[in-house]
């Protein structure tokens, strides 16, 4: 609720928020926390030279879901193409960071909590990044050409 509050209120939304985004703004938040977490958890097993890859698809994952969630953020300007090329980003991190963690699953509850987060925050990023791509296929089958920040607008 906090990041809808906060974006609402920006002088250039006025209100006007994507839905879609701002699941999305806390969905990877949320990620980046829990794959941090589950990084930590990693270490301290005693079976930390077989999760290598888990721990360093976490520390990827956490790192681009905050950035992405960073730049979702910002409203003042406008850097579409950045945002979605971010989204991708952050939806195959996560898909690959929830496959390692599911691999542990079973082993470790940490990495069960993880892949959760993980899936709900890709599939938060693919729904962002329709609301991008449905303004897209709008504006190219109209031929306009106009600033998209009102329809993006988180």
């Amino acid at each position: 609720m906090q990041t809808k509050d906060m974006i609402a209120t920006h002088p250039d939304v006025k209100g006007n928020v994507n839905q879609d985004l701002l699941q999305f703004i806390d969905a990877a938040y949320e990620c980046a926390q829990a794959c941090t977490s589950c990084a930590d958890a990693c270490l301290a097993e005693e079976m930390v030279a077989e999760l290598r890859q888990c721990i360093r698809l976490n520390l990827d994952c956490a790192d681009v879901c905050s950035a992405t969630a960073t730049v979702g953020s910002r409203r003042t300007g406008s850097n579409e193409e950045v945002i979605r090329k971010m989204l991708e980003a952050c939806a195959s991190a996560c898909r690959l960071c929830g496959d390692e963690c599911e691999r542990h699953a079973s082993m470790h509850e940490h990495c069960r909590i993880c892949a959760e987060s993980c899936r709900r925050c890709a599939k938060a990023c693919q729904a962002a990044m329709k609301t991008f791509e449905s303004v897209d296929s709008a504006a190219a089958h109209s031929g306009a050409r106009t600033s998209r920040l009102g329809a993006h607008r988180a």
